[in-house]
């Protein structure tokens, strides 16, 4: 009975639309931030290295390097400050983590490019 509760309630948080993106990809999180009284929406531009959870409590991790350090944001993918996430360029991945770029410096971090598999031709 309580977890009945609680899911109509979490069902109620969810969003309808959730924009597809994959571990690698290079994305822009469009971000509501709230300074005083005024509220302005930031673009974070990144890589995901990371999702996890399901449901209400899906979150994704962004790095991004600014002035040769390294920045991770960790985004819930259905907060209501989470305007809206683009994919700009998809990249291939072979980990479900990719930790391992947080170790990496300039060209090193690039993912190679992840082409359409829908055009698989043998």
């Amino acid at each position: 009975m309580n977890s009945d509760i609680l899911k109509s309630v979490a069902d109620k948080g969810l969003k309808d639309e959730v924009p597809y993106f994959e571990v690698g990809d290079s994305v822009e999180v469009d971000c509501r931030i709230k300074e005083g009284e005024k509220t302005r929406i930031q673009v974070f531009t990144g890589t995901v290295i990371s999702r996890k959870g399901s449901g209400i409590h899906e979150n994704f991790t962004v790095r991004h390097v600014v002035g040769n350090e390294g920045v991770e944001r960790i985004f819930p993918l259905h907060s209501p400050n989470v305007i809206g996430v683009r994919a700009i360029r998809s990249g291939k991945a072979r980990r479900a983590k990719l930790y391992f770029l947080r170790d990496r410096v300039g060209k090193a971090v690039r993912l190679p490019h992840r082409h359409s598999t829908h055009t698989v031709s043998r």
